[in-house]
């Protein structure tokens, strides 16, 4: 089957599960340089799989922080996750078993896919294309970077640093139709873009996302 033959939802899934999944290797290799095992690595993109909190986890740790450090700095972190499920949740409403796997592959490519699309089956098949292909390569290309190790050098030479980055922007681009959603989009990225010389990686998005919500709190208001 052509890759054109695929719906808009699925196409878009799975290009962004291919560009997330890739980063998965200096997650890897950076896991294993921090003093971490294959196997801790492993645990760590099956279990907690939510690539922030991941790296936030081996900063910390490479950093010579404690353990307790460690998993406070990546739940900070994992609390954007929280608000995606609420999301999820409202939209699809599962339950049982698959209640358990959605919550699991809960995280910022998953919502994105599942939000940028406007029929509720799209919506469903972008939902778990994003979220079990970025679960299946984020994992294998994890395994790869622990096993490759210094072998891959710095990520950033590959490029793979930006392909998260450049999903995301395609993701974010049609959805500014309006003045409000690209006042918002700029607002947000001056407050990541002025936040990021003076807090730890990955606070900038979590201010980011409260500049978007008293955004949204003030306008409801008015």
């Amino acid at each position: 089957m052509r890759f054109a033959s695929f719906t808009p939802a699925v196409r878009m899934g799975l290009s962004i599960a291919v560009a997330t999944g890739l980063y998965g290797i200096s997650f890897g290799a950076l896991a294993v340089a921090a003093g971490l095992t294959t196997w801790q690595a492993m645990a760590l993109s099956l279990l907690m799989f939510t690539g922030g909190s991941q790296f936030a986890f081996i900063g910390v740790v490479a950093g010579g922080g404690s353990a307790a450090a460690a998993v406070g700095a990546a739940s900070l972190l994992g609390v954007r996750n929280a608000v995606y499920g609420v999301q999820m949740n409202h939209l699809f409403a599962p339950r049982g078993a698959r209640k358990w796997l959605m919550a699991q592959i809960t995280i910022d490519e998953s919502a994105a896919t599942t939000l940028s699309q406007d029929e509720p089956a799209e919506q469903r098949r972008g939902f778990w294309t994003a979220g079990l292909g970025v679960f299946v390569l984020w994992n294998l290309f994890t395994l790869a970077g622990a096993l490759l190790g210094d072998a891959l050098g710095d990520a950033r030479t590959w490029g793979l640093d930006g392909a998260a980055v450049a999903a995301f922007l395609g993701l974010l681009w049609p959805r500014l139709k309006g003045r409000e959603p690209v006042a918002l989009a700029l607002v947000a990225g001056l407050v990541t873009a002025a936040a990021i010389p003076w807090v730890a990686p990955g606070i900038p998005i979590l201010l980011a996302a409260a500049a978007g919500a008293i955004w949204g709190w003030w306008g409801h208001a008015r």
